[in-house]
Formats: structure tokens, C-alpha cells, sequence
């Protein structure tokens, strides 16, 4: 614990919480085990089902859209939250102890921890765990037990650390209860390690990271020593879990920040027997502070972190992890770039000041401040992300063309994330808990990402590529050239992305050995177009979407609300983003393309708000599809020959330029 930062303010208001938690009466530990939290999904809206932790217990479960929901399965995925919110209350309580010394906290976190120990033993490994998972006994997966059990002995080490004493019986039952979590956690390690051949799994981390809490809680430092250099272990994973540019291997900032926790636990563990793991590096220098320096520079200017492949676009215990995180990274590392991202994570928390248990048990008084230098632009060649940012224009761009990520990643090789300070425009939506049909119906789809497909269908699981990456030395433009050839057989897509201090260009180019298909551009803006003219179309767009056995196809229909209406050649939208801030979009418009506004699901949070992407289509051999962005004022885009454009910008003739795609460099300016 921080010796830093030792804020009554912060502690009276934890103890609060508590307090109110134990006058409902719902500090009671269930019987039964947890499901799959993943099911906590309203079956209608595809909306993540509301939680209060002052619960005593529930039967039916409520979503924010008003409806209640019955059944097995929600009450398994509730039981997971009740759990997770005990284990985490005991920490809280252990913590306001350490902080306070008022010693019904302490006993308080010590009841619950010892009732846990007793009742572990009688709970079954789980007989309604789905085949795929490695089982639990307190829940169906042994993934969800390493985590609430990390937080348990952290509340039961600090109790020990203050001096608080476990009677014979007590200890003996905690005794117990690590030894049947370490059998069960070597036993699942063994499994994937040695009979499956997948130690990078993000699993296996986390049952690292709850043994380094068992052997640190029974003082098995040899144990730990031979658990960090074995084959699975901290350094391996380290070294095979995270590419050498410091990204998680699935490519999933969700799993990132998953994944460099259980890092961080282990690391805390490791520190009891005077063994420094935040230093290491993997066999490729990679490291925790490498990890965190990543996010530092992949969030937005707000510091939300993107939803890239499988992960919440934002949700409470996301919010908490990350929190947990950053705090670390700037007690530990002093990564002044995680200030914002920190901050995000308590505005989502609505604890702005930081007033959460992360803060009293990671958190320093001494926090770097952001930095006020804007931040470069950078490309993460083996995780296959680039971000583009110039000084002086407020619009940057983040493009994905890396490894598919296995069961996490999506099919959206040269998707385009575009950003504001003010907002995200075109963000990746996130995606759905697990339980929810949608997860593969829609957020996992080339539909649901701002990238081309073809004919309604989605890419094959394939990785792009960098072909050329160049920040101009003076600062003034940065331009990525990301290609793809393996989403559809016989198809070229080259997506050119050039930002200057005036616009970005986005020149997408696709090209088919042979035949004529749709070729659906699609732009997914979070905010509805201010302008752009709508003329009536009776038709639907239709998604489809490959099945299991690979040999039927599901279909998906997306309603088209009409067509958009270009001007002279060229399509002008704007968006609002806050009060001030406007953001103008033009797509060059040519003989036989279609540009369509289309009602798509919502975001993962919410999907039953429906959106309106915008859809450039056209049916042919060959396409270029041909925007650009403008913070403020609009640009205006004149095609010159079929390798050239011109770009200008009304009332400033002297910013008017001409851009030419070539063979070997991509786009130059002549």
C-alpha cells in the first residue's frame, strides 16, 4: 500500500460506502456459486443489466430500458457481481482499516474473508460450466476465481501486514481455502501450458497472478521464484504474451489493460520477498512500463482508451481496472501521459477527485502532470496499429491493420478510428458481453467498422500490412499507406491516410482480380450528420454473416434511409461535437456510386439507440473512395486524372493542394 498517499478524505468517503452497504444488510456472502457474467445481458436491448451492490439478493434483474428479466442464467451472472463486490468490499474494508485503524473495519473484512475460506470447499467445480471453460468451483470459470480470489488475499495480506490476527480455526480455514485455489489454479496452468500448447493465453497470467498471491501468502518464496522463470510463467508470458512494440498479442486494448493487471499483482507479490519485477523486460524488451506507456499514447485527447477487437466501449469495472492501472503507472513509472487516462477512468466513475480505492492503495500525492506537448504520431508495427497527429490540426487518426486476434479480434483489417478533442468521431463501438447474440451478429462484423467490405459479407480473419510509414520531419503532415489482401479472394484494398495541418485524406482503394462485386465503404460517426440532403430509397442493406459450420449464411437487414444527395460531384456533411466544434466531411462522389445513410445498431453500451452510418457503395471491378475531414471549415475535392486530386480549402487559395497516388511511394504532393 502507497505510503504516500494516506487521504482521510478519501477513506471517510470509502468508509461510507461501506456503511451504507452494511445498514441494507447486504454484507452476507451467498451460497451459491457464480455463473457466467458474461449473460448479465437484457435478451431485447443487448444492454448490460443494472447491478447494486446493496443487494441482499435477486431473482429478477432489471434493464435500463425498464424491462425484468427472469431466469437461471442472469441470477449465476448476478451472483458473479455479488461475489466480485464482497471480495472487493473486504479489500475496502482492510484498506479503510490501514488508513483509519478503527477496528470493525478490520474484523468487518475479516469475517467476510474467512466465510469465503469456509464455504470455498463446499461449493462443486462447477457443473453448468459451459465445455470450453477451464471451471471454477466459486463460478463457472477458473478465469473469473484467479481474479476475485487475487482480491481476497490482497485484503487478507494487508490485514496481516496492520498487525490483525487470525485465530487457529480462522487460519485453518484460510489455510484450506489456499490450497484448494492453488491445486486448481497448477492443475488449469498444466492444462493450458502443456496439454493445449497455449501459455500466451490471456488465462494464464491471471493464474499467475492468483498463485503469486497464494505463495506470497504462505511465504513459499521458492514456489513464486520458480513460478516467475517457468515455462508459462511471469517472464515467459511476458515475453510471448506481448509483441516487442508493447501491445497484448490479440491486439484488444480490453485484454491489454487485463492482462498488464495481473503483471502488476504478480509484481506486488513478488516485492514481498524483495524481488523487483517491474523492471524486467521479455525476451523482446518488452515490459509493464512499455505496456503502459502504449495506452498512454493510444488514448484519445479526453484519455478514453479505444475499443479496439473485443472490450466495453466504457463500463464501471473497466473504468476500475484502468484506474488501477494508471494509478500504478504513475506511483511506479511516473508515465505523466497515463494523467488524462487516470482522470478519464474517474469521470466515468463520476469520482472525478479520485475518490476511489485504487487511489488510496496504488495512488501517490506526487502525480506527474499531463504533459502539455502534444503527442507524437506512432506506428506499433507487430500489433499492426498506427495513430497519425500533427501539430495544429485538432483532427488525428488511429488505423488498425494487424493479426485478426484470434476468439477477441474482429474482422476489420484498415478500420479508421477518427478523432477530436472535443470527441471520438468514428470510434470502433465496442463490444457486447459475451451473452448477447449481437456479439457475432454485428460487433464483430466488417459492417460495424468504418472499412470496406463486399457484398454484405465480412472479411476473412487475415492480417494487413504497413506499406509505407512517414512523419514529415518539420512536423507539418504524417501519411500511412496500410494494404490488405487476404479479406476476400482475388481483392486488393490499399487505404491511404495523409494528415497535414489542415485535413485528413482518406484515399481507400480496392481493386478484384476479376469480376464485378459491392464494394461498401462504411463511415460510422457517433454523432448524427448536421447537414446533407436525403432523397427516398426503398430498400435494405443486407448483412451476411457465415455460420459456425461455415456452410450457411445468416442474413441481417439494416434499413437504408435514403440516399444522399451529392453536390457538383461532391457529398458535403458536418458533424456537431460540443458546442463549439465542428467537424466537415467530403467524399467525392463519381459516376456510378452510391452514397447511403443507413440505421445501424447503437453502440455496445446501449445497441437499441440506433445510429446513421454513412455508405459509399459502388458495383464495379475497381473503386476509389475519396474523403476528407476538416476541423471548423469544409475542403473541397477536385479530381484531376485518375491518379490525382486536388484538395482546397474555400477563401484560402494558398492552401489549395495536389496530391498524386503513385506506384512506389503511395501518395505525394506535387
Amino acid at each position: 500500500m502507497s505510503t504516500a498517499l494516506r487521504s482521510d478524505r478519501i477513506a471517510h468517503l470509502l468508509k461510507e460506502e461501506i456503511d451504507k452497504l452494511q445498514q441494507a444488510g447486504s454484507l452476507s456472502i451467498p451460497k451459491e456459486p457464480g455463473g457466467w457474467w458474461h449473460q448479465y445481458v437484457c435478451p431485447h436491448h443487448h444492454t448490460e443489466l443494472v447491478f447494486d451492490d446493496g443487494q441482499v439478493d435477486a431473482s429478477e434483474f432489471a434493464c435500463p430500458h425498464g424491462c425484468s428479466i427472469e431466469g437461471e442464467a442472469y441470477r449465476g451472472a448476478w451472483l458473479v457481481f455479488k461475489h466480485q463486490s464482497l471480495a472487493r468490499v473486504a479489500l475496502q474494508a482492510a484498506a479503510v482499516y490501514a488508513t483509519l485503524g478503527e477496528a470493525s473495519y478490520a474484523q468487518l473484512s475479516k469475517r467476510l474473508l474467512v466465510e469465503y475460506a469456509e464455504q470455498f470447499p463446499l461449493y462443486p467445480v462447477h457443473p453448468e460450466a459451459q465445455s470450453w471453460m477451464l471451471k471454477g468451483r466459486a463460478f463457472h470459470q477458473a478465469l473469473t476465481e484467479a481474479i476475485w480470489s487475487t482480491t481476497l488475499i490482497r485484503a487478507y495480506l494487508l490485514l496481516r501486514d496492520k498487525g490483525v490476527v487470525f485465530d487457529e480455526k480462522e487460519q485453518a480455514a484460510i489455510d484450506v481455502f489456499l490450497g484448494l485455489l492453488a491445486g486448481s489454479m497448477e492443475e488449469y496452468r498444466h492444462i493450458l501450458i502443456h496439454e493445449r500448447n497455449n501459455a500466451e493465453n490471456n488465462y494464464t497470467a491471471w493464474l499467475n497472478a492468483s498463485l503469486s498471491c497464494v505463495y506470497a501468502a504462505r511465504g513459499e518464496q521458492a514456489a513464486l521464484e520458480a513460478l516467475i522463470e517457468g515455462q508459462g510463467g511471469f517472464k515467459h508470458h511476458l515475453s510471448i504474451g506481448v509483441k516487442p512494440d508493447q501491445f497484448e498479442f490479440e491486439g484488444s486494448t480490453y485484454y491489454h489493460v487485463f492482462v498488464l493487471r495481473a503483471y502488476l499483482i504478480a509484481a506486488e507479490m513478488a516485492q514481498r520477498f524483495g524481488i523487483d519485477l517491474y523492471a524486467v523486460t521479455g525476451a523482446e524488451g518488452q515490459s509493464m512500463r512499455g505496456m503502459l506507456e502504449a495506452l498512454a499514447e493510444l488514448a484519445d485527447d479526453q484519455g478514453a482508451l479505444p475499443a479496439l477487437h473485443d472490450g466495453p466501449l466504457a463500463r464501471a469495472p473497466y473504468a476500475r481496472e484502468i484506474a488501477e492501472i494508471a494509478e500504478q503507472g504513475l506511483a511506479i513509472y511516473g508515465i505523466a501521459g497515463l494523467a488524462p487516462v487516470l482522470r478519464e477512468a474517474y469521470r466515468q466513475l463520476c469520482a472525478a477527485g479520485g475518490e476511489q480505492l485504487e487511489a488510496l492503495l496504488y495512488g501517490t500525492d506526487e502525480r506527474p502532470q499531463a504533459p502539455t506537448a502534444p503527442r507524437a504520431s506512432r506506428l506499433w508495427p507487430d500489433a499492426g496499429f498506427v495513430i497519425g497527429r500533427v501539430a495544429g490540426n485538432p483532427l488525428s487518426f488511429l488505423a488498425d491493420f494487424g493479426e485478426h486476434g484470434g476468439s477477441h479480434g474482429h474482422y476489420d483489417k484498415l478500420h479508421l478510428t477518427l478523432m477530436h478533442p472535443a470527441q471520438t468521431l468514428t470510434p470502433d463501438f465496442g463490444m457486447v458481453p459475451y451473452g448477447s447474440p449481437m456479439r457475432k451478429s454485428w460487433f464483430a462484423e466488417t459492417s460495424s467498422h468504418n472499412t470496406v467490405s463486399l457484398d454484405g459479407m465480412s472479411q476473412a480473419p487475415h492480417e494487413g500490412r504497413c506499406v509505407r510509414y512517414e512523419a514529415a520531419s518539420d512536423g507539418k503532415s504524417v501519411y500511412a499507406w496500410l494494404q490488405s489482401t487476404g479479406a476476400y479472394e482475388g481483392c486488393t484494398m490499399n487505404r491511404h491516410l495523409m494528415l497535414t495541418e489542415e485535413w485528413l485524406l482518406d484515399w481507400f482503394q480496392v481493386e478484384l482480380a476479376e469480376g464485378a462485386r459491392n464494394m461498401e465503404w462504411w463511415m460510422h460517426p457517433a454523432v448524427q450528420p448536421l447537414t446533407g440532403t436525403l432523397e427516398e430509397r426503398d430498400e435494405v442493406y443486407t448483412l451476411r454473416i457465415q455460420e459456425k459450420d461455415a456452410s450457411s449464411l445468416a442474413e441481417q437487414k439494416l434499413p437504408i434511409i435514403g440516399g444522399l444527395v451529392p453536390d457538383v460531384g461532391q457529398l458535403q456533411l458536418s458533424y456537431a461535437l460540443g458546442e463549439n466544434t465542428v467537424v466537415f466531411h467530403t467524399a467525392l462522389a463519381e459516376p456510378g456510386d452510391e452514397l447511403l445513410a443507413v440505421h445501424t445498431p447503437g453502440d455496445s453500451i446501449d445497441p437499441s439507440q440506433p445510429l446513421t452510418a454513412v455508405l459509399h457503395r459502388r458495383n464495379d471491378r475497381r473503386a476509389d473512395f475519396i474523403h476528407v475531414y476538416r476541423a471548423d471549415s469544409s475542403a473541397s475535392i477536385t479530381r484531376v486524372s485518375a491518379q490525382e486530386i486536388e484538395i482546397a480549402v474555400p477563401g484560402q487559395p494558398e492552401s489549395t493542394s495536389r496530391i498524386q497516388l503513385t506506384e512506389d511511394k503511395g501518395l505525394i504532393f506535387i
